[in-house]
């Protein structure tokens, strides 16, 4: 149950949203978008979030758009993760958000709610980042468009009342050879104690992780090491770890010495699954 009370409103437009948050704001009312809603519902109910007003955006009809347009994948920030579990427009994309969560909970969870939420792992970012994925995003100052890489630092970096509209993935990216590898505690389902994302372009592997650290992220400098092919693949990973650009978390699923064995061991199978066993 959440203890209290809130305005809801639902927009028809990116337009009246963004006027509207404006509205709400100069209010005091600390609006906020709402697509699949399951975070806000979550944290609000233990008390870690608080707003006076809800802005609806799943009635906006440019958000739920997923389909190529010539040599570019559109998907709309309000397209759940079940759609693009089922549809597969995005192999990789697909796969991966396959696993996050429950099947009722994916029927809700929108690709840009996950994306833009608060908590930490944020799964479906990570083919994003492996890819040359542009965000288009509007807000009270216009739309602009940047690369997802450079907009994502841990969280993505959105102005007061910006909104993300949609994604865009070249088709070519799209097609690259791929694996996706969740380790958990326990179940499949379960908050991911390792989680990469990996694409091979050429004789070069980009991989991005979840759940290892407060954050996800993509490093070019772990690449780099990992990517070293004058050194044994066990020796690049042990020199990846040393440099992790963050620390390792040390929570209740996992020790970070328990984590980085798993990270281990799931770098070695991303590896032999790209490169056929071949380091």
């Amino acid at each position: 149950m959440i203890s209290f009370d809130f305005e809801y409103w639902r927009p028809e437009s990116i337009a009246d949203a963004i006027q509207l948050y404006q509205k709400l704001a100069g209010a005091g009312k600390q609006p906020m978008y709402y697509a699949g809603g399951t975070e806000i519902i979550s944290l609000a109910r233990i008390g870690q979030l608080r707003t006076g007003a809800v802005i609806d955006l799943k009635g906006i009809p440019e958000l739920n758009v997923c389909q190529f347009y010539g040599e570019v994948l559109v998907i709309g920030a309000n397209v759940t993760l079940t759609r693009l579990a089922e549809a597969r427009p995005f192999p990789l994309l697909g796969d991966t958000v396959r696993h996050i969560a429950d099947h009722s909970n994916r029927n809700k969870i929108t690709v840009g709610g996950n994306i833009c939420g608060r908590f930490v792992y944020r799964e479906a970012v990570l083919p994003l980042l492996l890819t040359d994925t542009h965000a288009v995003l509007t807000g009270p100052s216009g739309t602009r468009q940047a690369p997802l890489f450079q907009l994502f630092n841990g969280t993505l970096n959105l102005l007061p009342g910006e909104i993300l509209v949609r994604l865009l993935t070249p088709r070519r990216d799209v097609e690259l050879p791929y694996v996706t590898i969740k380790k958990t505690k326990l179940e499949e389902i379960d908050y991911p104690l390792v989680r990469l994302a990996a694409v091979q372009t050429g004789p070069w592997i980009r991989v991005a992780f979840s759940g290892v650290s407060e954050e996800p992220f993509r490093s070019r400098e772990i690449e780099a090491v990992l990517n070293n092919a004058s050194l044994p693949l066990d020796v690049r990973i042990e020199q990846a770890i040393r440099r992790w650009p963050a620390p390792i978390l040390d929570d209740i699923l996992g020790s970070a010495e328990y984590r980085a064995f798993v990270l281990h061991n799931a770098l070695q199978d991303a590896w032999a699954a790209l490169k056929g066993g071949s380091a």
